[in-house]
């Protein structure tokens, strides 16, 4: 299986979603491609902005695991940049008579979400797993996530959150 990961956390050393994209990593054997949005940013797509190298790692990969932790509400923007680069035409969706189709629903994609504060699916101010499923729903593909909220709460919730985390992945890679 081909595994290619993706960390956008600024928060290197003290990110929980890194953390988690690590142990997901390590449960299912290892990445063959890892990419780091922080070290290695991409430039906001332009008109000329294309990057064939991100989407053919990304059509390449069986899995991808994704470190997405919230800022200000949604993702951050490192990732925004990655994505952007995917929603291509002909390639990871198509235009029909009856709306867009997905081409690229033979991956799986599970994303380690990341919060300081605890956002239910239906808070107003939850815009990063709402986000991501459509994105990922509009290309064919069903993400999974693992999730760790409330991490800035206290040190008790930060690590009641990583425990609950880290027995999804289990469940997942099960």
């Amino acid at each position: 299986m081909n595994i290619l990961k993706i960390d956008s956390s600024i928060s290197g050393e003290h990110s929980v979603s890194r953390r988690l994209t690590s142990e997901i990593e390590r449960q299912f054997g290892g990445a063959d491609v890892t990419r780091d949005l922080v070290a290695d940013p991409l430039p906001h797509l332009t008109a000329r902005g294309q990057d064939p190298e991100i989407l053919e790692e990304f059509l390449a990969a069986d899995m991808i695991i994704i470190g997405a932790p919230m800022y200000n509400f949604t993702i951050p923007t490192q990732l925004k940049a990655w994505l952007d680069r995917l929603a291509v035409a002909g390639r990871t969706f198509e235009y029909t008579a009856e709306g867009p189709r997905g081409l690229a629903g033979d991956k799986r994609v599970v994303i380690a979400l990341a919060s300081g504060g605890v956002y239910e699916d239906d808070s107003p101010f939850e815009h990063s797993k709402s986000y991501l499923t459509a994105f990922f729903n509009f290309i064919g593909i069903q993400p999974e996530f693992v999730s760790a909220s409330g991490v800035a709460v206290s040190p008790e919730a930060a690590a009641d959150a990583i425990d609950s985390a880290n027995e999804t992945i289990e469940r997942l890679a099960a």
